[in-house]
């Protein structure tokens, strides 16, 4: 499961890419918190069955904040974003939305499990398959049915059937003693990867954009 390290680089690198001339170092400390915000739920968990994975690991929470963004910006006479923070607070808003939903939830299914529809429908699910091109077997993948279906969410439980520990939560050993806590930081060489190229890339986007203004 990615580390909120590997989640900040990733909100690193939509930012880059979309933030245009919203990016500045205020942006990206919103991008770094809001993408960080769904991992508060390991908290929630001491307290609460739907925890981790569940409360904040969820689309309900970017799809309502993208709807509450689109009425504020495109339906309302005057925004509000529009009149405290100008055209930087609209396009960070809707950056930062799709760094919650793409750079964490999303992200986390891909290697691990997230309640995606949580709390309309209390479920874990996980995105798993394969593609390849094969000499004899033309194209081959895993990632929908052989019916031509949508992308397979492969079910894995309920809140309170499945057990997701944290260094927060570490859950018990079969002795019934607390188990190890351990903080990931990076699960392996390729998030190690993408945590590096998202670090080199927004700094590079921010020297540039510090030195286009001079040319």
């Amino acid at each position: 499961m990615p580390s909120t390290i590997v989640h900040v680089a990733v909100a690193g690198l939509i930012g880059a890419a979309l933030l245009g001339e919203a990016f500045d170092r205020r942006a990206l400390l919103v991008l770094a918190v809001v993408v960080a915000i769904p991992d508060l739920d390991s908290f929630i968990a001491l307290l609460s069955s739907a925890g981790h994975r569940t409360s904040l690991h969820n689309l309900s929470i970017p799809v309502l904040a993208g709807i509450l963004w689109w009425v504020d910006v495109r339906v309302r006479e005057e925004s509000l974003l529009r009149s405290r923070w100008g055209a930087w607070g609209v396009r960070v808003a809707w950056v930062a939305i799709c760094c919650y939903g793409l750079g964490h939830v999303l992200l986390d299914l891909t290697d691990g499990v997230a309640n995606l529809f949580w709390p309309l429908h209390d479920q874990f699910y996980t995105l798993r398959g394969e593609m390849e091109l094969s000499n004899q077997h033309g194209l081959v993948q895993t990632f929908r049915d052989g019916e031509g279906g949508f992308l397979l969410l492969d079910t894995v439980g309920t809140s309170t059937e499945t057990e997701i520990t944290t260094g927060v939560d570490p859950g018990t050993t079969p002795d019934g003693e607390t188990a190890e806590r351990t903080f990931p930081l990076f699960g392996s060489g390729l998030e190690l990867l993408v945590a590096l190229t998202g670090a080199v890339i927004t700094a590079a986007r921010f020297r540039l954009s510090q030195e286009l203004p001079d040319e």
